[in-house]
């Protein structure tokens, strides 16, 4: 029975092995069919495709992208998820777990230009506290298209503590698709609680307040 079932998981094999070597042999063929004109087309193409990049990438950082900045007035929040389709807005107040999300968030902000993050003092902002439910601090409230279309309330999400990584909190906005994420976390697990006790020590050394 035993012979029979490894027989067929190396059939198996073979087969998804013999499906790979064909499409690698296609696409072999379809560059040895290549003409002169055909690769100018696709170099040409190509620097289309970096062009719009790289246009795309300066409206980014016209509108703020790349930075981690504060809305000054409540007001501005319509103006700024209008103008960006990714938004993470954190709804804050002085306190330390507000202090933990600001360091994580400065970090990905530069991380994940394609997306706008914002911070917004909640007890100055009572219309839109009301309008969007912010009960618990700190919230982040995922914004697409002008639209909020998910939250991050409090550190229930990310293990339940302030003991989290930067990559555990990227990795939760990546599930909302308010970022564009691909491949797994960047750093091993023994790496990302060190970067997110240094993290927790920075904010502490910047600040008196424990609430």
């Amino acid at each position: 029975m035993e012979n029979k079932v490894q027989e067929i998981i190396e059939q198996q094999v073979l087969t998804v092995a013999k499906a790979v070597e064909d499409k690698i042999d296609e696409q072999i063929s379809a560059l040895d069919r290549l003409d002169d004109d055909d690769i100018e087309a696709l170099r040409e193409r190509r620097l289309q495709q970096m062009k719009k990049m790289a246009e795309k990438r300066n409206r980014w950082i016209s509108l703020g992208h790349g930075d981690y900045t504060e809305i000054p007035v409540e007001k501005d929040f319509f103006s700024i998820v209008k103008a960006s389709e990714r938004v993470v807005c954190h709804f804050y107040r002085d306190n330390w777990p507000c202090k933990v999300m600001d360091k994580h968030l400065a970090l990905l902000a530069k991380r994940h230009i394609e997306t706008r993050f914002v911070k917004l003092n909640a007890e100055k902002s009572p219309f839109l506290a009301e309008k969007l439910k912010i009960v618990v601090l700190p919230t982040l409230a995922l914004v697409k298209n002008a639209k909020v279309e998910d939250y991050v309330v409090g550190f229930d999400q990310l293990g339940g503590t302030d003991d989290f990584s930067t990559d555990e909190l990227e990795e939760r906005l990546a599930k909302s698709n308010v970022i564009i994420f691909e491949g797994e976390s960047s750093l091993n697990p023994s790496k990302a609680k060190a970067a997110s006790r240094s993290v927790r020590q920075s904010t502490h050394a910047d600040s008196s307040d424990s609430d």
